[in-house]
């Protein structure tokens, strides 16, 4: 099964990459949580740094723009078919680095597109 990446994933309930994690699982996706801090969210462990991870389908961003630019190889390298940029990581320039690796650019709400069903 193709996993999802969660960038910027926190142990903290009330934060959306959580909430993301967290929907993930209940709809039987395979999800990798990559954040800043350790901790655990359902049955999936928070790991830190730029985890070397295989059969990436979908990166979704939750880190913003100043952030990213440490993480641009890591992202690209991944290889995933999809980057998703949440409200407040568009990204033009990362945007276009993915556009120009063969990688599908979405500016949507990983959330929202779980709960109507888009999400695939």
């Amino acid at each position: 099964m193709n996993n999802t990446v969660v960038l910027g994933a926190s142990p903290k309930p009330w934060r959306f990459s959580f909430k993301a994690v967290n929907d993930l699982r209940v709809n039987k996706y395979s999800v990798v949580a990559v954040g800043f801090r350790k901790g655990k969210i359902r049955d999936v462990k928070i790991l830190i740094g730029m985890p070397e991870i295989n059969d990436v389908d979908t990166v979704s961003l939750y880190i913003g723009p100043v952030r990213q630019k440490g993480f641009y190889d890591y992202i690209i390298g991944l290889k995933p078919y999809r980057i998703i940029f949440n409200p407040g990581t568009e990204n033009p320039e990362l945007q276009m680095l993915a556009k120009k690796a063969g990688i599908e650019v979405l500016e949507n709400c990983m959330l929202m597109m779980l709960r109507n069903g888009t999400y695939k």
